[in-house]
């Protein structure tokens, strides 16, 4: 599981590590069942308070995201990876709207937005599909 930390950035550290950890479930990085590392490892990895890692997997353990195993730690829940991918379109989505007011408040139209949004959703699956192949060879 890979999570990186940045204490500058504002957001407290436990939501950084739910919000990563949820990312690793929706792309996948992270399935069900999959055990995740206990709190002393992940504190010890990344170097901050086990309270701090304790309180994030509180926050996805209430959000449904994590399960314990008694006796054996916590592991991603049943249902799990579906629950994270509807919250990062709900943010997505969020996200475009905002893109979306501003574009509009700038004077754009509404087909230059949209063709702005396709060329960049075309040079992203570009990106992405080249990345596929480098990483094939």
């Amino acid at each position: 599981m890979l999570i990186s930390i940045d204490p500058s950035n504002g957001i407290p550290i436990y939501e950084q590590i739910v919000r990563q950890v949820k990312f690793n479930v929706a792309s996948g990085a992270l399935v069900s069942g999959q055990m995740v590392p206990s709190v002393r490892e992940l504190a010890k990895t990344l170097a901050i308070n086990p309270n701090t890692i304790q309180r994030a997997y509180q926050v996805l353990q209430s959000d449904g995201v994590l399960e314990t195993l008694r006796g054996r730690g916590q592991h991603v829940s049943p249902g799990a990876k579906r629950s994270c991918v509807s919250q990062r379109l709900q943010l997505i989505q969020e996200r475009l709207e905002l893109v979306v007011e501003e574009g509009l408040q700038a004077g754009l139209e509404p087909d230059q937005l949209r063709a702005s949004f396709e060329g960049a959703l075309r040079r992203q699956a570009a990106g992405s599909s080249k990345l596929a192949d480098e990483e094939r060879t």
